[in-house]
């Protein structure tokens, strides 16, 4: 009889549990949220990743960097492109030295710098400007045989610049020389004393050599 009478007032024993509240989310998320999905971090109460302020600041400099490089190599062209074509030549006139520097026969220390060596012979003192009158090379200085010998085509001179063998058709050129005012020899390779083949030598014109030095 008393089983009866529960059975009455609570026919169904699921209706004793607490209803739903009204409003309540039935897909409330579970678990841990994706990275960067702000719907389901925000129903899993995490805040969503933010990007990286710094990665950003990085990337920045970097596209300003490479596009200032590009405009200033721009503009360096351009500016080029307005200069006169000059070409930079070292000084055709300067000093080597006091004429109690050089001894007999030829020195070569000049010839790196100035293109030059200095012969001094018994009676003179002169420059020859070390060209090969053949195709200009720069010919060598070879004391064991007492010549200058051309690398290119095998043009040779003697000690004194004068041709004998190989292709050159006439003597290496004589630079301008004189003594400065502090008694010092000044060469100017601007002007310089030649002998064609077939005419006169210049090699006896004033300014060719020195003597008495």
């Amino acid at each position: 009889m008393a089983e009866l009478e529960t059975d009455k007032v609570n026919p169904n024993p699921e209706s004793a549990k607490t209803p739903a509240k009204p409003g309540a989310d039935a897909t409330k998320y579970v678990g841990t949220p994706a990275v960067g999905t702000s719907k389901a971090a925000a129903a899993g109460g995490i805040a969503g990743t933010a990007p990286s302020t710094e990665i950003d600041r990085k990337r920045r400099r970097f596209v300003w960097v490479m596009v200032t490089a590009f405009l200033t190599a721009w503009f360096l062209a351009f500016f080029r492109f307005f200069l006169p074509r000059t070409l930079f030549e070292p000084n055709s006139v300067f000093k080597i030295g006091y004429p109690s520097e050089f001894a007999l026969g030829v020195d070569t220390k000049f010839q790196q710098k100035y293109r030059i060596w200095v012969d001094r012979t018994p009676d003179r003192l002169f420059v020859i400007y070390a060209r090969c009158t053949h195709l200009g090379c720069t010919p060598d200085w070879k004391p064991s045989e007492n010549k200058f010998k051309c690398p290119c085509h095998g043009s040779g001179y003697d000690s004194e610049g004068i041709n004998f063998e190989g292709p050159a058709p006439r003597p290496m050129d004589r630079a301008h020389i004189e003594l400065a005012p502090d008694g010092q020899i000044l060469v100017d390779t601007s002007k310089l004393y030649s002998w064609p083949k077939g005419q006169p030598s210049k090699f006896n014109d004033p300014g060719a050599f020195l003597t008495g030095v």
